[in-house]
């Protein structure tokens, strides 16, 4: 894909914020990563992987994010950049190095993550005072994650930030409870519930809508979500597919069969499908049926960031076209 060309005076399709690094990955599965002798250097962070599945999908996008001064940090700037993703809000920061991530590959469930971010990262490093408040504004699509509320000045810049945009509409907070960011899960739920009443859009499986609303069923977590202020509550169920409800329409999208090659980044695809079908207005079934599609091809790819699928790939997979490596037997929602 061409570097970014967006016009600076245009808004912006999507604005994604937060996590952005690089995915050190093995090229050998089921392999403990003491034992592992080759990898791959990949584009990662959940921010980052959301803005190039929107990009993927056609959309003009950029990324609001921090990386170091250093190697990895030009590695990720460049590599957005030839993933259509626009990169002049990332900040760069002298003071810290960019982090990186390793995982290992135990299909089709089990996918650890050992990350690299101490003392912090530059992602959380972002301040209030570097926000782009026109963009933040005017962006048709603005995404978030939990992880930006773990650590200063990070949470105060994601609350600057939806302050400034005043709850318009596609205003998404992904709810991407990771417990090695937090101090405890009582701090994490304290922040999220603070943040829904600034954001339109909740997407989380069932542990994170369980740690933002204490509810453990879906339906009740949907419910609590929409009652905290939400328009729009996805809920991601595993191999029971995924729900979404609003005020006036409740949609379950069966889980779609594949075979898992690596989990990791199929929510952010899913994520990125979802920007997109709210850009352009596709109903909720549809939005949901792709989204649960783009997770699905990720699933059944080793890496992340490049293994976004474009919309032609997306339709043909909803649509039951195979795809290499396909098993229907096989039932996995990696989303």
């Amino acid at each position: 894909m061409a570097p970014m060309t967006q016009p600076r005076n245009r808004p912006l399709d999507v604005l994604a914020m937060g996590r952005s690094g690089v995915d050190i990955y093995p090229l050998q599965a089921g392999v403990a990563l003491e034992d592992v002798d080759t990898f791959g250097k990949f584009l990662g962070g959940s921010a980052a992987n959301v803005s190039v599945a929107a990009a993927r999908l056609g959309h003009t996008v950029a990324l609001f994010t921090g990386v170091g001064e250093d190697p990895f940090g030009r590695f990720v700037r460049r590599a957005l950049r030839d993933l259509g993703v626009d990169d002049r809000l990332i900040v760069v920061d002298p003071a810290h190095a960019t982090p990186v991530t390793f995982c290992e590959i135990f299909p089709p469930d089990d996918f650890p993550l050992y990350f690299y971010r101490l003392p912090t990262a530059p992602d959380l490093q972002i301040r209030p005072q570097d926000l782009d408040l026109d963009a933040i504004r005017d962006a048709r699509v603005l995404w978030a994650t939990v992880t930006g509320l773990s650590e200063e000045p990070s949470r105060s810049t994601h609350f600057a930030a939806w302050e400034a945009r005043g709850r318009r509409r596609h205003t998404i907070l992904d709810l991407d409870y990771r417990p090695v960011f937090w101090s405890s899960r009582d701090q994490a739920a304290a922040q999220v519930r603070a943040a829904l009443s600034h954001v339109t859009v909740a997407v989380g499986n069932r542990e994170e809508c369980e740690v933002a609303t204490g509810e453990t069923d879906p339906d009740r977590a949907s419910d609590a979500l929409l009652a905290a202020g939400v328009e729009l509550a996805v809920v991601k169920q595993g191999p029971k597919g995924v729900l979404g409800k609003t005020a006036n329409e409740r949609v379950v999208i069966p889980a779609t069969p594949v075979e898992v090659v690596n989990g990791l980044g199929a929510g952010d695809a899913f994520g990125g499908s979802l920007c997109h079908g709210l850009r352009t207005g596709l109903s909720l079934e549809q939005t949901l049926r792709n989204a649960n599609a783009a997770g699905a091809i990720v699933a059944s790819r080793l890496e992340c960031s490049t293994a976004m699928p474009t919309e032609a790939e997306i339709a043909a997979f909803a649509a039951g076209a195979a795809l290499p490596g396909r098993r229907p037997e096989l039932e996995a929602t990696r989303a």
